[in-house]
């Protein structure tokens, strides 16, 4: 399944999630996502390398976790929110960065050399230019959808932005473990994001209590 835009738009990434004022009303969907190995690629070595060096084949690939459709209360404004997307050590930090619409991300430069973010994606494409270490531009990201972030110095620099028009959305721990709060009962489509896979989805049934939704991407299992 292909992850459609306007779907995409909902809170600053997890730890967010936790912390707004209806995180912990309503039911709950919780689990973990599973993702095989995929092959390593080759990455910039650093100055006096011999070889190039290169990732690990199992290195884990976050994952989205999020509702196609989501309850919103009729008057509910989303809060204005901040999130953060470092460069360091020629890497953008994180990698995968899901936020809702209206949030501003800060691009900070913590490099000793210069970079230049930008990107060409259909729902957010901008240029900030080159600046120097220590200094900081930001983003306004106001429509939903997939923002693909590149740096024009550093050719291998990449990095992931989804912007969500609700709150309902998990990004992944180191082990795969996720969890969306706050949803009144009712059925919703589970869906999941992950760059290296083709998108997965499940329709659960959601009540007064948690439920346990794992999947395992480039696989055709799912776990109950």
């Amino acid at each position: 399944m292909v992850l459609r835009p306007h779907l995409l738009a909902a809170a600053t990434a997890a730890v967010l999630l936790a912390a707004t004022p209806h995180a912990q009303q309503g039911g709950a969907i919780f689990g973990r996502i599973d993702t095989q190995p995929v092959r390593a690629e080759p990455i910039r070595p650093n100055i006096g390398a011999l070889t190039a060096a290169r990732r690990v084949a199992s290195e884990p690939r976050r994952s989205v976790v999020y509702l196609e459709t989501a309850p919103q209360a009729a008057f509910e404004t989303p809060p204005a929110r901040r999130a953060r997307m470092d460069q360091r050590d020629e890497t953008f930090v994180p990698h995968v960065l899901p936020i809702t619409v209206g949030t501003i991300v800060n691009f900070p430069n913590s490099d000793p050399t210069f970079h230049n973010v930008f990107s060409i994606s259909k729902a957010r494409s901008f240029d900030l230019g080159r600046y120097a270490a220590g200094k900081s531009k930001s983003v306004l990201f106001d429509r939903p959808g997939i923002v693909r972030v590149f740096c024009d110095i550093h050719s291998h620099m990449n990095a992931w932005i989804l912007v969500f028009a609700h709150r309902f959305f998990s990004l992944t721990d180191d082990e795969g473990r996720y969890r969306i709060e706050g949803m009144p009962p009712g059925s919703y489509t589970v869906s999941v994001w992950n760059e290296a896979f083709p998108a997965r989805s499940r329709t659960v049934v959601v009540g007064s209590g948690p439920v346990e939704v794992n999947m395992t991407l480039g696989s055709n299992r799912d776990s109950p």
